[in-house]
């Protein structure tokens, strides 16, 4: 079966919809199957993976994304002959799909990644935030009916998107994650590389820093817990848009000795900075299936977050971790005040958090994506052999 994944960005773009499909990629080829990525690039970046079809797109600014109306005539070919699509954006690589798939009857799978109801602004920057936010709520839904198969990674992605007016069936499957490097990391990053102390209690975080992760508020807890906890500290791990400006925050709060910046760090290497920490916290209210969390638990790191779809599906409070409701700062950081002063918990919550994070094991959910595709590619071609079936009949009997 050859399956097609259709992004608006890949490689070397970072984010988490990037990993997502990398790793998808990887184990269903380990599974036997044929997988393509189409996508767009400036033609400058060599690819060290097979399959990847790339066409030259216009860049945004300096995002490092870039945008076509169309994929080029030998992307399209190929696209047509794949018995699967699968669409991680669902604006422009959405359309082309029904564009150019549609039509050759080819099953479209949809996975809803982002709130895009809280972030038509930054997906239609010409656009009024207001209009933004209409246009995704008359879109998404049209979109995803034209669909065969949408797949939200969460239940609390499941709620919005029903909220939103999307009346297809959606069926929660969670993105995977490859969990056996988070679990069995041996040796963490030292303590002393960092700034920190061995009997600190290190907090961190890990993903963007941009401002959709509410890391102002973070830094607010924090610094409340820093003045009342001498070994208590914070490791921020990855880059992005808000880094000087929270970098700037740090300083005036007085705090730049317990918070540590490490900028982007390559994939690989994220579990042994991931093991030298003792919890996991986030305040961001915007994801929709986190797999930094997931990674965290996976890596036996209690998490403290926000009550919210995608974290508060995969956080469960007092047992793998603390949720504290959207915007307390009080709560958030009694929350946080318990994880650094109880060790014995702490500990507890440690096993617990690695058991949870099996079910999120990337040979699971690939299992779970093939059962859903094959049954996709069984049910259409059932229908063009029944269609084949009933144009010939005629042909069949006059010739009996």
């Amino acid at each position: 079966m050859r399956i097609g994944m259709m992004a608006d960005a890949y490689k070397p773009h970072v984010s988490g919809i990037t990993n997502v499909i990398a790793l998808s990629k990887r184990f269903l080829e380990k599974a036997g199957y044929e997988v393509y990525v189409f996508t767009f690039g400036g033609g400058d970046y060599q690819d060290d993976e097979p399959n990847i079809v790339r066409t030259r797109g216009m860049p945004l600014v300096d995002t490092g994304l870039y945008f076509s109306a169309r994929h080029s005539s030998e992307a399209q070919k190929i696209l047509r002959k794949m018995d699967i699509i699968h669409v991680h954006h669902p604006f422009t690589s959405g359309q082309l799909a029904i564009r150019y798939c549609r039509a050759q009857g080819i099953p479209l799978v949809f996975t809803n990644h982002t709130r895009y109801d809280l972030y038509a602004h930054a997906y239609l920057p010409m656009v009024p935030e207001a209009l933004g936010d209409a246009f995704v709520r008359a879109y998404l839904p049209s979109f995803c009916k034209s669909c065969d198969l949408v797949i939200a990674p969460s239940p609390g992605l499941q709620e919005v998107l029903i909220n939103l007016g999307v009346e297809a069936q959606i069926d929660v499957i969670p993105n995977g994650v490859d969990i056996k490097p988070f679990q069995s990391m041996e040796q963490p990053i030292p303590r002393q590389e960092l700034g920190f102390k061995e009997d600190d209690v290190i907090l961190t975080y890990m993903g963007r820093i941009g401002p959709e992760k509410n890391l102002p508020f973070l830094l607010r807890s924090f610094a409340g817990i820093a003045k009342t906890y001498e070994n208590a500290a914070l490791l921020v791990i990855g880059d992005g848009a808000e880094r000087e400006n929270l970098e700037d925050r740090v300083r005036v709060m007085g705090i730049s000795d317990r918070v540590h910046f490490t900028g982007m760090i390559p994939y690989p290497e994220l579990p042994a900075y991931m093991g030298v920490a003792d919890a996991f916290v986030t305040a961001s209210v915007s994801e929709v299936h986190p797999l930094s969390v997931i990674e965290a638990l996976a890596s036996g790191l209690p998490v403290v977050g926000i009550q919210s779809p995608g974290v508060g599906d995969t956080v469960e409070d007092g047992v793998t971790g603390f949720l504290a409701p959207e915007e307390d700062l009080a709560v958030f950081t009694a929350k946080l005040s318990r994880i650094v002063t109880d060790r014995d918990m702490r500990e507890k919550m440690s096993q617990q958090a690695k058991e949870a994070a099996k079910i999120y094991s990337i040979e699971n959910t690939t299992q779970i994506m093939i059962d859903r595709y094959q049954k996709l590619y069984l049910e259409y071609t059932g229908r063009k052999r029944g269609f084949f079936h009933r144009i010939t009949q005629p042909f069949r009997r006059n010739k009996s």
